[in-house]
Protein backbone atom coordinates (compact mmCIF):
# COMPACT_ATOMS: atom_id res chain seq x y z
CA UNK A 1 0.00 0.00 0.00
CA UNK A 2 1.16 3.83 -1.46
CA UNK A 3 -0.76 6.77 0.33
CA UNK A 4 -0.12 9.75 -0.10
CA UNK A 5 -0.34 11.49 3.01
CA UNK A 6 -0.25 10.13 6.26
CA UNK A 7 -3.90 9.93 7.42
CA UNK A 8 -4.28 8.45 4.59
CA UNK A 9 -3.11 5.24 6.15
CA UNK A 10 -5.97 4.12 8.10
CA UNK A 11 -5.83 0.24 9.07
CA UNK A 12 -9.47 -0.83 9.89
CA UNK A 13 -9.38 -5.17 9.38
CA UNK A 14 -7.35 -5.71 12.48
CA UNK A 15 -8.50 -8.01 14.93
CA UNK A 16 -7.22 -10.18 17.48
CA UNK A 17 -8.78 -12.56 19.24
CA UNK A 18 -9.79 -12.80 22.73
CA UNK A 19 -11.91 -16.13 23.14
CA UNK A 20 -10.45 -16.67 26.88
CA UNK A 21 -13.09 -12.89 28.03
CA UNK A 22 -15.76 -15.10 27.23
CA UNK A 23 -15.40 -18.81 27.42
CA UNK A 24 -17.18 -20.62 24.95
CA UNK A 25 -17.54 -17.77 22.96
CA UNK A 26 -15.78 -15.99 20.08
CA UNK A 27 -14.08 -12.76 20.74
CA UNK A 28 -12.71 -10.20 18.16
CA UNK A 29 -10.98 -7.21 19.79
CA UNK A 30 -11.11 -4.65 16.99
CA UNK A 31 -6.82 -2.65 17.29
CA UNK A 32 -7.50 1.00 16.41
CA UNK A 33 -3.69 1.49 17.96
CA UNK A 34 -1.86 0.76 14.94
CA UNK A 35 -3.12 3.51 13.01
CA UNK A 36 -0.69 5.83 12.52
CA UNK A 37 -2.09 8.52 15.10
CA UNK A 38 -2.30 5.65 17.49
CA UNK A 39 -6.08 5.87 17.93
CA UNK A 40 -9.39 5.25 16.56
CA UNK A 41 -9.36 8.85 17.15
CA UNK A 42 -7.55 9.65 13.28
CA UNK A 43 -10.91 8.53 11.59
CA UNK A 44 -12.59 11.89 13.22
CA UNK A 45 -9.82 13.80 13.00
CA UNK A 46 -10.22 13.41 9.41
CA UNK A 47 -13.56 14.04 9.44
CA UNK A 48 -13.90 17.20 11.73
CA UNK A 49 -11.14 18.52 9.07
CA UNK A 50 -12.96 17.95 6.00
CA UNK A 51 -15.87 19.31 7.59
CA UNK A 52 -14.51 22.50 8.57
CA UNK A 53 -13.13 22.60 4.71
CA UNK A 54 -16.46 22.28 3.53
CA UNK A 55 -17.90 25.86 5.81
CA UNK A 56 -16.40 28.06 3.45
CA UNK A 57 -13.91 29.10 6.25
CA UNK A 58 -10.46 30.31 4.41
CA UNK A 59 -7.12 28.21 4.52
CA UNK A 60 -4.78 28.31 5.87
CA UNK A 61 -6.09 31.60 7.47
CA UNK A 62 -8.32 29.76 9.63
CA UNK A 63 -6.72 28.38 13.29
CA UNK A 64 -9.06 24.81 14.25
CA UNK A 65 -9.38 24.68 18.03
CA UNK A 66 -10.32 21.39 19.75
CA UNK A 67 -10.92 20.07 23.33
CA UNK A 68 -9.24 16.99 23.62
CA UNK A 69 -7.88 14.88 26.24
CA UNK A 70 -5.42 13.23 24.20
CA UNK A 71 -5.75 11.21 21.68
CA UNK A 72 -8.11 13.16 19.31
CA UNK A 73 -5.39 16.06 19.88
CA UNK A 74 -2.91 13.60 18.13
CA UNK A 75 -4.86 13.17 15.31
CA UNK A 76 -5.53 16.45 14.67
CA UNK A 77 -1.87 17.47 14.55
CA UNK A 78 -1.29 15.33 12.17
CA UNK A 79 -3.70 15.84 9.88
CA UNK A 80 -3.29 19.66 10.45
CA UNK A 81 0.35 18.93 9.63
CA UNK A 82 0.01 17.50 6.99
CA UNK A 83 -2.38 19.78 5.55
CA UNK A 84 -0.34 23.28 6.34
CA UNK A 85 -3.15 24.16 9.02
CA UNK A 86 -3.18 25.69 12.33
CA UNK A 87 -4.45 24.28 15.57
CA UNK A 88 -5.09 24.81 19.14
CA UNK A 89 -5.79 21.67 21.33
CA UNK A 90 -7.43 22.58 24.59
CA UNK A 91 -6.37 19.21 26.91
CA UNK A 92 -6.05 19.44 30.93
CA UNK A 93 -3.88 17.89 33.47
CA UNK A 94 -4.81 14.11 33.02
CA UNK A 95 -3.34 14.25 29.60
CA UNK A 96 -1.08 11.95 28.98
CA UNK A 97 2.08 14.00 29.01
CA UNK A 98 3.22 12.02 26.02
CA UNK A 99 0.23 12.77 23.85
CA UNK A 100 0.68 16.91 24.78
CA UNK A 101 4.58 16.37 23.58
CA UNK A 102 3.38 14.67 20.52
CA UNK A 103 0.80 17.43 20.06
CA UNK A 104 3.84 19.91 20.39
CA UNK A 105 6.09 17.81 18.35
CA UNK A 106 3.57 18.11 15.24
CA UNK A 107 3.20 21.83 15.60
CA UNK A 108 0.16 21.56 17.29
CA UNK A 109 -0.42 24.69 19.96
CA UNK A 110 -1.16 23.12 23.37
CA UNK A 111 -3.26 24.81 26.15
CA UNK A 112 -3.84 23.16 29.34
CA UNK A 113 -6.87 24.05 31.45
CA UNK A 114 -6.55 22.91 35.11
CA UNK A 115 -10.01 24.61 36.89
CA UNK A 116 -12.55 22.11 37.55
CA UNK A 117 -16.10 22.28 36.59
CA UNK A 118 -19.14 21.85 38.63
CA UNK A 119 -19.12 17.95 37.52
CA UNK A 120 -15.48 17.69 38.98
CA UNK A 121 -13.68 17.57 35.76
CA UNK A 122 -12.48 19.65 33.36
CA UNK A 123 -14.47 19.53 29.82
CA UNK A 124 -16.88 22.35 30.79
CA UNK A 125 -14.00 24.42 31.94
CA UNK A 126 -11.63 23.66 28.39
CA UNK A 127 -15.21 24.51 26.34
CA UNK A 128 -15.31 27.26 28.23
CA UNK A 129 -12.11 28.49 27.48
CA UNK A 130 -12.63 27.90 23.48
CA UNK A 131 -15.92 29.74 23.66
CA UNK A 132 -13.75 33.26 25.19
CA UNK A 133 -10.78 32.19 21.97
CA UNK A 134 -13.91 32.31 19.50
CA UNK A 135 -15.48 35.48 20.70
CA UNK A 136 -11.77 37.47 20.54
CA UNK A 137 -10.54 35.63 17.40
CA UNK A 138 -12.66 35.85 14.61
CA UNK A 139 -10.25 33.82 12.13
CA UNK A 140 -10.64 30.50 15.15
CA UNK A 141 -12.84 27.64 14.37
CA UNK A 142 -14.16 25.27 17.07
CA UNK A 143 -14.39 21.54 15.40
CA UNK A 144 -16.46 20.75 18.17
CA UNK A 145 -16.06 16.59 18.48
CA UNK A 146 -19.24 16.58 21.01
CA UNK A 147 -21.92 18.12 18.94
CA UNK A 148 -20.83 17.09 15.20
CA UNK A 149 -22.50 14.75 13.49
CA UNK A 150 -18.76 14.64 10.87
CA UNK A 151 -17.83 12.25 13.85
CA UNK A 152 -20.17 9.83 13.55
CA UNK A 153 -20.46 9.90 10.82
CA UNK A 154 -17.32 8.71 9.63
CA UNK A 155 -17.47 5.60 12.41
CA UNK A 156 -20.93 4.73 10.54
CA UNK A 157 -19.10 4.46 7.06
CA UNK A 158 -15.94 3.35 8.19
CA UNK A 159 -15.52 1.64 11.44
CA UNK A 160 -18.94 -0.16 11.78
CA UNK A 161 -18.80 -1.15 8.23
CA UNK A 162 -15.45 -2.41 8.53
CA UNK A 163 -16.36 -4.47 11.41
CA UNK A 164 -19.38 -6.70 9.75
CA UNK A 165 -17.22 -6.82 6.41
CA UNK A 166 -14.22 -8.79 8.51
CA UNK A 167 -16.50 -10.43 11.04
CA UNK A 168 -19.78 -11.24 9.16
CA UNK A 169 -22.31 -11.96 11.93
CA UNK A 170 -22.20 -10.23 15.13
CA UNK A 171 -24.06 -10.80 18.57
CA UNK A 172 -22.54 -8.52 20.62
CA UNK A 173 -20.86 -4.90 20.24
CA UNK A 174 -18.70 -3.57 22.95
CA UNK A 175 -18.04 -0.08 22.23
CA UNK A 176 -16.52 2.81 24.25
CA UNK A 177 -18.10 5.99 25.12
CA UNK A 178 -16.01 9.37 25.76
CA UNK A 179 -17.40 12.07 23.20
CA UNK A 180 -19.61 8.98 21.94
CA UNK A 181 -18.41 9.68 18.06
CA UNK A 182 -17.47 5.79 17.85
CA UNK A 183 -20.14 4.32 19.30
CA UNK A 184 -22.91 6.47 17.84
CA UNK A 185 -21.90 5.72 14.62
CA UNK A 186 -21.06 2.09 15.00
CA UNK A 187 -24.43 2.03 16.25
CA UNK A 188 -26.36 3.40 13.65
CA UNK A 189 -24.06 1.05 11.28
CA UNK A 190 -24.96 -1.47 13.13
CA UNK A 191 -28.98 -0.94 13.51
CA UNK A 192 -29.46 -0.66 9.69
CA UNK A 193 -27.72 -3.37 8.73
CA UNK A 194 -27.61 -5.99 12.18
CA UNK A 195 -30.56 -5.13 13.93
CA UNK A 196 -30.10 -8.25 15.92
CA UNK A 197 -26.42 -7.24 17.64
CA UNK A 198 -26.69 -6.47 20.52
CA UNK A 199 -24.54 -2.68 21.20
CA UNK A 200 -22.95 -2.44 24.50
CA UNK A 201 -22.01 1.22 25.57
CA UNK A 202 -19.09 0.94 28.13
CA UNK A 203 -18.43 4.24 29.85
CA UNK A 204 -16.05 4.98 32.98
CA UNK A 205 -17.25 5.22 36.82
CA UNK A 206 -17.43 8.74 37.32
CA UNK A 207 -18.82 10.16 33.96
CA UNK A 208 -21.80 11.68 33.73
CA UNK A 209 -23.05 10.84 30.07
CA UNK A 210 -25.29 8.36 30.85
CA UNK A 211 -26.62 10.09 34.03
CA UNK A 212 -24.51 8.69 36.58
CA UNK A 213 -22.76 10.25 39.52
CA UNK A 214 -19.83 12.82 38.54
CA UNK A 215 -16.62 11.24 40.16
CA UNK A 216 -13.17 12.25 39.88
CA UNK A 217 -11.30 9.85 37.03
CA UNK A 218 -7.55 9.81 36.38
CA UNK A 219 -7.28 8.27 32.63
CA UNK A 220 -8.41 10.19 29.88
CA UNK A 221 -10.35 8.80 27.02
CA UNK A 222 -13.55 7.24 28.14
CA UNK A 223 -16.27 9.08 30.41
CA UNK A 224 -16.95 12.63 29.98
CA UNK A 225 -18.02 15.30 33.07
CA UNK A 226 -20.55 16.71 30.60
CA UNK A 227 -23.26 14.66 28.37
CA UNK A 228 -22.21 14.74 24.93
CA UNK A 229 -25.07 16.72 22.37
CA UNK A 230 -24.20 13.80 19.70
CA UNK A 231 -25.05 10.81 22.31
CA UNK A 232 -28.46 9.21 21.71
CA UNK A 233 -29.61 6.65 23.80
CA UNK A 234 -32.06 5.00 21.74
CA UNK A 235 -29.19 2.95 20.01
CA UNK A 236 -27.92 1.32 22.07
CA UNK A 237 -29.29 -1.41 24.22
CA UNK A 238 -27.15 -1.46 27.46
CA UNK A 239 -24.39 0.76 29.46
CA UNK A 240 -21.94 -0.66 31.55
CA UNK A 241 -19.69 1.24 33.76
CA UNK A 242 -16.41 0.21 34.62
CA UNK A 243 -14.19 1.21 37.60
CA UNK A 244 -10.78 2.98 36.61
CA UNK A 245 -9.13 0.20 39.24
CA UNK A 246 -10.71 -2.68 36.93
CA UNK A 247 -9.74 -0.92 33.60
CA UNK A 248 -6.11 -0.94 35.12
CA UNK A 249 -6.28 -4.57 36.19
CA UNK A 250 -6.94 -5.48 32.81
CA UNK A 251 -4.30 -3.82 31.07
CA UNK A 252 -1.46 -4.69 32.87
CA UNK A 253 -2.81 -8.26 32.74
CA UNK A 254 -2.91 -8.22 29.35
CA UNK A 255 0.63 -6.86 29.03
CA UNK A 256 1.72 -9.69 31.09
CA UNK A 257 -0.26 -12.68 29.56
CA UNK A 258 -0.47 -11.61 26.07
CA UNK A 259 2.07 -9.45 25.40
CA UNK A 260 -0.81 -6.52 24.18
CA UNK A 261 0.15 -3.08 25.94
CA UNK A 262 -3.19 -1.37 25.66
CA UNK A 263 -4.85 1.86 26.04
CA UNK A 264 -6.78 2.91 29.48
CA UNK A 265 -9.96 3.10 27.07
CA UNK A 266 -9.15 -0.48 25.76
CA UNK A 267 -9.17 -1.90 29.24
CA UNK A 268 -12.28 -0.40 30.37
CA UNK A 269 -13.87 -1.83 27.47
CA UNK A 270 -12.59 -5.47 28.17
CA UNK A 271 -13.22 -5.15 31.48
CA UNK A 272 -16.98 -4.78 30.64
CA UNK A 273 -16.61 -7.87 28.41
CA UNK A 274 -15.21 -9.58 31.63
CA UNK A 275 -17.86 -8.51 33.72
CA UNK A 276 -20.90 -9.50 31.27
CA UNK A 277 -19.24 -12.72 30.27
CA UNK A 278 -21.79 -14.95 32.36
CA UNK A 279 -24.89 -13.55 31.05
CA UNK A 280 -23.38 -14.15 26.83
CA UNK A 281 -25.21 -17.32 25.66
CA UNK A 282 -22.23 -19.69 24.86
CA UNK A 283 -21.56 -20.09 21.04
CA UNK A 284 -22.02 -15.66 20.53
CA UNK A 285 -19.53 -13.64 18.35
CA UNK A 286 -18.60 -10.56 20.18
CA UNK A 287 -16.47 -7.91 18.86
CA UNK A 288 -14.89 -5.31 21.05
CA UNK A 289 -13.60 -1.54 19.96
CA UNK A 290 -10.04 -1.10 21.28
CA UNK A 291 -9.45 2.64 20.75
CA UNK A 292 -5.63 2.87 21.36
CA UNK A 293 -2.39 1.49 22.62
CA UNK A 294 -0.49 1.67 25.52
CA UNK A 295 2.64 3.86 24.88
CA UNK A 296 1.21 6.48 25.96
CA UNK A 297 0.58 5.04 29.29
CA UNK A 298 3.84 4.00 30.48
CA UNK A 299 4.12 6.66 32.78
CA UNK A 300 0.95 5.84 34.52
CA UNK A 301 -1.34 2.95 34.19
CA UNK A 302 2.03 0.93 33.58
CA UNK A 303 4.16 2.88 36.12
CA UNK A 304 3.75 0.89 40.12
CA UNK A 305 4.04 4.31 41.96
CA UNK A 306 1.16 6.29 39.96
CA UNK A 307 -0.98 3.34 40.30
CA UNK A 308 -0.49 2.54 43.76
CA UNK A 309 -1.11 6.14 44.71
CA UNK A 310 -3.94 5.53 43.29
CA UNK A 311 -4.83 1.81 43.74
CA UNK A 312 -2.65 -0.16 46.41
CA UNK A 313 -4.84 -2.87 46.52
CA UNK A 314 -3.67 -3.74 43.01
CA UNK A 315 -0.15 -3.62 43.56
CA UNK A 316 -0.52 -5.25 46.49
CA UNK A 317 -2.71 -8.06 44.76
CA UNK A 318 0.11 -8.59 41.76
CA UNK A 319 3.23 -8.88 44.50
CA UNK A 320 0.63 -12.05 45.98
CA UNK A 321 0.21 -13.58 42.57
CA UNK A 322 3.89 -13.53 42.08
CA UNK A 323 4.76 -14.41 45.20
CA UNK A 324 2.58 -17.49 45.06
CA UNK A 325 3.72 -18.45 41.41
CA UNK A 326 7.13 -18.83 42.78
CA UNK A 327 6.23 -20.49 45.89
Amino acid sequence: MIAEEIYDLVLDDLFIRADHLVPGSSVFLKLEGLNPAGSVKLKTAIALVAQAEDSGREFPRTRLIESTSGNLGVALAMVCAAKGYRLTCVTDPNANAQSVRLMQALGAEVVVIDIRDGNGGYLQSRINYIRDRLACEPDTYWLNQYANPAGPQVHRDRTGRSVLDEIGHVDYAFIGAGTTGTLMGCAEYFRQHSPATRIIAVDAVGSVSFGGSPGRRHIPGLGTSRRPEILDERRIDEVVMVPEADAVEMCRMLAEERGLLLGGSSGTVLSAVRAKAKEIPEGSVVVALSPDFGERYLETIYNDSWVADRWPELICSEISEVSQAGA
